[in-house]
C-alpha cells in the first residue's frame, strides 16, 4: 500500500476517527486505526465495537492495499508533521513509512484482516435534516444524562419520530431535557434509545451548518448517522424508555416570566459560594413583582433581587444551582416562563410554541434568616 495526501486532510480524518478509539481494552487491534486504499480513496476506521467511525478522504493512491496502525502514535506523528503533503507506505513485512519533507518514520502494521469493519446497515430506514438542527438538539438535551447510572437507558437519548417532528428527550433522575425539531418531509413513527457518547461524538464532528445536511438510518440494533464523507455507526440501547409525558403536566399555581441572562448570572453569582461537591440549594422567593434568590452556606451568603411578571401564589422553593444554570444556559429566548405547583413539585421551563421543555425537580432545604 503507498498513498500520498495533504497532512491537513490525513490530520482531520484521524480526528474524526480517533473518537472511537477507546482509551481502555483488553483487545489491542481495537487500539488501531484501519487504513483502507483499496479504492478511488482513502478511508479511516475505527471501531470500539460499540460505536465505529469511517471517513474518507481524497488522494492519490500508487498502490492499493490496506493495514492497521496504532491510531494514538500514528496521529501523534502526523499531527506534529511539517505543512505538507504526506506519502504513507507499508511493505511486505508490513512495516509502514511515513514520509513528510525531511521526517521519516517506520512504524509496525498490523494485518488488516483483523481489524473489524463496520456492521453494513442498509440507507432504506430513516430521515434527514440540516447538521444546525441535529447539533442543536443534542447540546441542548446531551447534559441531562446520567452517564454512570447503573441504568443503561438514563445514559441514552430517546429519539422519538412522529411524522414531521423529532422529540428529543434526556432524564437523570433529578432532571428532564426535551427538544422538539420540524422535519423536512413526513416520517413513520419510531422511538430509539441512542447512547450518550455517540451523541457527543456526533455533535462534535458535524457543522453548524443550515445548509448541510445529515442522514440518520435505523435497524433494529443500530443507528448510522451519514454527513459528507463520515459514517457514524453505534449500537442502540435496548429496552423501553420512560413515559416522560406522565411526568409533564400543565397544571401549575405560579408562573414566572423573567429576563433570562439576568437569572443566568443571578444564580451563577450564588454559586460563587459554594464549594466544589456542596449540595447547598438556592432558594427562590417568588413575589408580586420580585423574584428573590438566596444562598447560605459556610462560605457566606447572598441575596438578590430580579424584576419578574408573576402569575398566581406567592411560592418558596429550593434548586441545585446547577441543574437550573444547565437548562437556562441552552436556551435562546430573552426571557422565560417559570412554572410552579408547590415547592415538592417540579419546576417546569417551556416556551408557548412547544420546542422546549426543562424540568427541574426541587430539594429540601432549611429557612435562615
Amino acid at each position: 500500500m503507498k498513498f500520498i495526501c495533504s497532512k491537513s486532510s490525513l490530520s482531520a480524518a484521524l480526528q474524526i476517527v480517533s473518537k472511537a478509539v477507546p482509551s481502555k481494552t483488553t483487545m489491542s487491534i481495537l487500539e488501531c486505526v484501519m487504513i483502507d486504499a483499496t479504492e478511488d480513496f482513502i478511508r479511516f476506521i475505527a471501531n470500539d465495537m460499540e460505536m465505529g467511525i469511517q471517513t474518507d478522504i481524497a488522494g492519490n493512491i500508487i498502490e492499493n492495499g490496506y493495514v492497521a496502525l496504532d491510531a494514538k502514535i500514528f496521529f501523534e506523528i502526523i499531527r506534529k508533521l511539517p505543512d505538507a503533503d504526506v506519502t504513507v507506505e507499508a511493505d511486505i513485512n508490513g512495516i509502514v513509512t511515513i514520509s513528510c519533507e525531511k521526517s521519516r518514520f517506520n512504524i509496525p502494521g498490523r494485518p488488516g484482516d483483523d481489524f473489524t469493519y463496520l456492521p453494513e446497515i442498509q440507507k432504506i430506514d430513516g430521515i434527514t435534516l440540516s447538521q444546525y438542527t441535529l447539533k442543536n438538539l443534542i447540546t441542548r438535551t446531551i447534559f441531562s444524562i446520567s452517564e454512570n447510572d447503573p441504568n443503561k437507558i438514563m445514559g441514552g437519548e430517546l429519539f422519538d419520530i412522529d411524522g414531521e417532528t423529532l422529540r428529543v428527550v434526556a432524564l437523570d433522575g433529578h432532571r428532564i431535557s426535551i427538544r422538539k425539531a420540524a422535519l423536512n418531509s413526513s416520517y413513520p413513527a419510531r422511538k430509539v434509545i441512542v447512547p450518550g457518547k455517540t451523541l457527543n461524538e456526533v455533535s462534535r464532528i458535524i457543522s453548524d451548518s443550515t445548509e448541510e445536511e445529515v442522514s440518520v438510518f435505523f435497524t433494529d440494533k443500530h443507528i448510522l448517522f451519514s454527513f459528507a464523507h463520515t459514517l457514524v455507526v453505534s449500537r442502540l440501547i435496548e429496552g423501553e424508555y420512560f413515559n416522560v409525558n406522565q411526568m409533564l403536566s400543565n397544571d401549575y399555581e405560579t408562573k414566572v416570566t423573567v429576563n433570562r441572562k439576568e437569572l443566568v448570572s443571578s444564580i451563577d453569582r450564588a454559586t460563587l459560594l459554594v464549594k466544589e461537591g456542596d449540595k447547598k440549594p438556592v432558594i427562590i422567593t417568588i413575589g408580586d413583582t420580585a423574584l428573590q434568590l438566596k444562598i447560605n452556606s459556610t462560605m457566606g451568603s447572598m441575596n438578590e433581587e430580579l424584576d419578574i411578571e408573576k402569575k398566581g401564589k406567592d411560592i418558596m422553593i429550593g434548586f441545585n444551582p446547577k441543574f437550573m444554570i444547565d437548562a437556562l444556559r441552552v436556551i435562546e429566548d430573552e426571557t422565560v416562563d417559570l412554572y410552579f405547583v408547590n415547592p415538592k413539585a417540579p419546576c417546569f421551563i417551556k416556551d408557548t410554541a412547544d420546542t422546549y421543555v426543562y424540568l427541574v425537580l426541587p430539594v429540601n432545604f432549611t429557612t435562615v434568616d
